[in-house]
């Protein structure tokens, strides 16, 4: 293979790049190269995203305590990530897709899609977000003001553009956006070594030194991640070719998280550099808007910066949503609406959400998404996992995912989702501290799955009227 055929993907009708196999396997002869996977997800790692977890991670507990969640984070991700990607690769769907066999059920299945896909929502508007506020301080623009939306409005539409065609367009998007990152982040630096005083790593201290729950509190943000990097990744590593090995898809998603790490690193040092220049009480909410920060430091080049950035990310943000609300409609309708409305239904939604300016309630978002993504995604693994490969409850070989071959409700995924939820939720109407509430949930979660699947023999993987496989018939499945 030459090189340049490691990072492109086969050729395929402009339908199918536009459809990107939303509601059905992705065949064999469009799997991908692993190289030409991890260059599209180098889209997540330059998120402005994680520029700003690392400073509030930063400010929560300082150096080197930092490295204690961000650690945790790369190697929960790689490990789950390389799991589902697995899964994901050797079945050809997505995790939406996926989570109709194991353990939701057809109907039961768009639940979970639709609690994915708002988490796009969030990150959209985030992004987007950061974008308006580098324009508000560079030219005077005011954040909630029509032309800050306006603004959100366009950025987006090219977002937009360039991820009409799926994971093609991205694709040679990723292939031209790092170059120019990399140079105008190397600029940045160079501008904030200029301009101000450098903080290094053996300065930066916890702003609540007295507050024995911080760590708790980094641990809880770090964990409202390790599965969504995971999912994300999926979305595209269920192009990989079908016998990519584990340890295939942990390079992918290492080579990942690792990167997404150095960012965050570089995020707390650009936050505690600027910190000490604010004087306002919000500072260290400032300190840790990127938007707003290298606009500070570059100026014009800082928002165009944003710009570029902002472009990269939300394509991926916009495709991944497209693929989770395309099946909850799936679910419920005959008619199918197309993956590329979808993301222009995202926009829209993007566009009214906008003024309430979403970076002031991260916290409180990675909470929400940890207890609903983390105990979702864990349900899914023990079901394949234990359910299947070990208790051997159903075939593994592959996961059905279309009506008729497997029931609309299946009661063990939905009630043990439902149960896990509950219990997280406790924990953020102020029951217990809302940072041990992700983990309560997805420990919760699995575990009851598991003991519902076996209580039940698992019979709800399949319909009602159909006869439950032999033992015979199980060992050839598998």
């Amino acid at each position: 293979m030459a090189l340049k055929d490691a990072f492109r993907g086969p050729a395929t009708s402009i339908d199918d790049q536009m459809e990107s196999y939303a509601t059905t396997r992705v065949p064999a002869d469009q799997r991908w190269p692993s190289l030409a996977i991890v260059l599209i997800l180098t889209g997540n790692v330059t998120a402005m995203f994680w520029f700003s977890l690392g400073g509030q991670i930063g400010f929560l507990v300082g150096w080197p305590q930092m490295l204690l969640p961000i650690g945790y984070m790369l190697l929960m991700a790689t490990l789950l990530g390389a799991l589902i990607m697995k899964i994901a690769s050797k079945q050809g769907l997505s995790m939406a897709l996926l989570t109709r066999g194991l353990g939701f059920g057809a109907k039961g299945s768009a639940v979970a899609s639709l609690i994915y896909g708002i988490n796009y929502i969030f990150y959209f508007i985030f992004e987007g977000s950061i974008v308006s506020h580098a324009l508000s301080e560079f030219f005077g623009v005011g954040i909630n003001s029509p032309t800050a939306s306006a603004v959100f409005a366009l950025v987006g539409a090219v977002a937009l553009y360039c991820a009409w065609r799926g994971m093609h367009s991205m694709n040679v998007l990723q292939k031209i956006g790092m170059p120019i990152f990399l140079v105008l982040f190397i600029v940045g630096m160079v501008m904030l070594a200029q301009g101000y005083q450098l903080v290094g790593p053996g300065q930066w201290q916890s702003t609540t030194p007295e507050d024995p729950t911080v760590m708790w509190q980094a641990f809880s943000l770090a964990n409202g991640q390790i599965v969504f990097q995971a999912l994300l990744a999926t979305d595209y590593g269920r192009f990989s070719r079908r016998d990519i090995s584990y340890g295939g898809t942990s390079s992918i998603m290492f080579s990942e998280m690792f990167m997404i790490c150095i960012v965050m690193v570089f995020g707390a040092f650009i936050a505690f550099s600027i910190y000490p220049t604010f004087t306002s009480a919000d500072a260290e909410l400032l300190s840790t808007d990127p938007g707003y920060t290298f606009a500070v430091v570059m100026g014009l080049l800082g928002v165009i910066f944003a710009i570029i950035t902002q472009i990269r990310i939300n394509v991926m943000n916009l495709y991944s949503g497209s693929l989770a609300f395309s099946n909850t409609w799936d679910a419920f309708s005959a008619r199918g609406i197309r993956r590329n409305w979808w993301m222009f239904g995202l926009l829209v939604l993007g566009v009214v959400l906008y003024p309430v300016n979403v970076l002031q309630y991260t916290d409180t978002f990675l909470a929400v998404t940890g207890i609903m993504t983390n105990t979702w995604i864990f349900i899914l693994l023990a079901d394949y996992y234990v359910c299947r490969k070990v208790l051997k409850l159903a075939g593994s070989s592959e996961i059905e995912y279309e009506e008729g071959r497997i029931r609309n409700w299946n009661p063990c995924g939905i009630i043990s989702m439902a149960v896990a939820v509950a219990l997280g939720a406790l924990g953020l109407i102020g029951v217990y501290p809302s940072y041990y509430a992700s983990f309560i949930a997805m420990l919760t979660g699995p575990v009851v799955h598991v003991v519902l699947t076996v209580m039940t023999r698992g019979r709800f993987y399949t319909p009602a009227n159909t006869p439950k496989p032999t033992s015979q018939h199980k060992a050839a499945l598998l």
